[in-house]
Parts: structure tokens; C-alpha cells; sequence
């Protein structure tokens, strides 16, 4: 059996610099979107807490993983933290609405005026297309276990962490595009945004199952680890998908409720 090739930083210890500085980032997101929330509640503004849970959770996540030990196998460990940037975090963060807090929070003026526009711009609008998001998100993954890029990232920690924040990136981009809580250019409906998490999720299992055997090019983990690594990507992948299509089916049932409630008043009324 050959040895295992060491992970690039299974744990945020080993990152130095970048992982301080992503747990920094995110702890100071927490704290600024607890701020903005705090200042629309004391003028007045309604602003659920259970955004500011879920917010918060998010980026509780993101400090945990770069800064603590992840249990397991080096596979797994990477797995571990893989699932909670790319996918748990993403959506605990869109979940917040934190697009809908900032446009909320800010005074009328300039910075308003200039957010409003990027999220309603067309490059934004076309990146939000479920399928685009999806081909970005779990495409890049493809490219990342399936080519030698994994073993690049080996000793090499400022490109480890540029990878992470596509990863990071990617699955809020996903998240956001299926979820579509915040106020985007163009919203699409909810049978595209169905079929693209099926489709997602359909290709993020078949590439955990393709990792059940095989290593990514130019790594050599042992099989326990990898069966290991594995099937935390496939069942904790699961787990966040079903999330999603949870908030999708809310959305369903809001909106076929309020199309539903004329006809219903219109029989009573009869």
C-alpha cells in the first residue's frame, strides 16, 4: 500500500496567515451583519432573529473549520471542512438574507443606489442562472478531485486558500441562484431551479461515489480513508440538498397558497 500523500492543511492549523485571516473575515461578517440587524429593529424594522441564527451559524462554521482540527483521516478532515464551505455555510449565509439586511440597513444615498445596481445587473443576473451557478459550483469540484489540481495545493498554502474561496464562492453562488431570497435582476421559476438542484446533486453523488475507490490524480489515500471521505461527501451533501429542496417546497406552497386564497373566497363568497 502506498503511504498517503499528506492533505494540503487537513486543518486549519499549518494555513497560517490565510486561515487567521478567513477566521477573521468571518467572525467580522457575524459581527457586522448583527450590527445592521440591531440598528433596523431599534428604528423600528422588523428583522427576524432566526436570520440572525442562521447568519451567524454560517460563519461560525467558516472560523471553526480554518482555525480548528478536523477529526478523521487527512481525506476526510478535507471532506469535512469541504462540506462546511462549500455547501452547510453557503446556505446558512443565504438563508440570512444578508443582501436584504445591507439594502435595509444602508441610508438612501450612493452606496445604496450602487449595491442595488450590482444586484440587478446583467452579469450578476446571468450568474445567478441555476444551471450557470450549478456548472460553476459542483463543476468545479469535478475539477478538483478529478485532476491533478488536488495534489497542487500540496505545501502550497496561499493557493490552498484560493481554492477554498472558489469553493466558498461557488456555493454561495449556488445557494443564492436555488434559493433566490435575496432581490435579484431576474427571478426564475421554481421548476428550473428544481431540476437544476436534481441535476446538481445527481453529479455531486456520482463524484463521491467516484471518489469511494479512487484518489484524486497524484494522491494515494489509504481506503479506509477515502471510503471514509466519501461517504461524508455523500451523505452530508445529501443532507444540504434536502435543505434546499425544503426551502424550495416552502416557496411552492407560499406562492400556490396565495394564488389559491382568491379561489377560496370566491367559493365561500358563492
Amino acid at each position: 500500500m502506498t503511504n498517503p500523500m499528506p492533505m494540503p492543511m487537513p486543518s486549519g492549523q499549518g494555513m497560517g496567515a490565510p486561515a487567521g485571516l478567513a477566521a477573521v473575515l468571518a467572525l467580522s461578517a457575524g459581527v457586522g451583519y448583527l450590527l445592521a440587524a440591531r440598528r433596523l429593529r431599534r428604528r423600528g424594522d422588523a428583522w427576524p432573529r432566526l436570520r440572525d441564527a442562521s447568519f451567524t451559524a454560517g460563519q461560525a462554521g467558516l472560523a471553526a473549520v480554518a482555525l480548528a482540527p478536523t477529526p478523521g483521516g487527512e481525506f476526510t478532515a478535507h471532506m469535512v471542512q469541504h462540506l462546511v464551505i462549500g455547501m452547510a455555510a453557503p446556505l446558512l449565509l443565504v438563508l440570512g438574507r444578508p443582501v436584504t439586511l445591507v439594502l435595509r440597513a444602508l441610508p438612501v444615498g450612493p452606496a445604496r443606489r450602487g449595491l442595488r445596481a450590482v444586484v440587478r445587473s446583467r452579469p450578476v443576473g446571468l450568474l445567478v442562472l441555476p444551471p450557470v451557478a450549478a456548472v460553476l459550483d459542483v463543476g468545479g469540484l469535478w475539477l478538483l478531485y478529478r485532476t491533478r489540481l488536488f495534489a497542487l495545493l500540496h505545501d502550497q498554502p496561499w493557493l490552498h486558500a484560493a481554492v477554498y474561496t472558489h469553493v466558498l464562492a461557488a456555493g454561495l453562488l449556488f445557494s443564492f441562484a436555488i434559493c433566490q431570497l435575496d432581490p435579484v435582476r431576474h427571478r426564475y421559476g421554481l421548476p428550473l431551479r428544481a431540476a437544476t438542484l436534481v441535476a446538481a446533486a445527481t453529479a455531486h453523488s456520482v463524484l463521491a461515489k467516484t471518489l469511494y475507490s479512487t484518489s484524486p490524480p497524484g494522491t494515494a489515500f489509504t481506503g479506509h480513508d477515502l471510503a471514509r471521505a466519501a461517504e461524508a461527501m455523500y451523505y452530508g451533501g445529501d443532507l444540504v440538498e434536502l435543505a434546499l429542496a425544503a426551502a424550495l417546497a416552502r416557496q411552492w406552497y407560499t406562492v400556490t397558497g396565495r394564488r389559491l386564497s382568491p379561489a377560496r373566497r370566491g367559493l365561500r363568497a358563492g
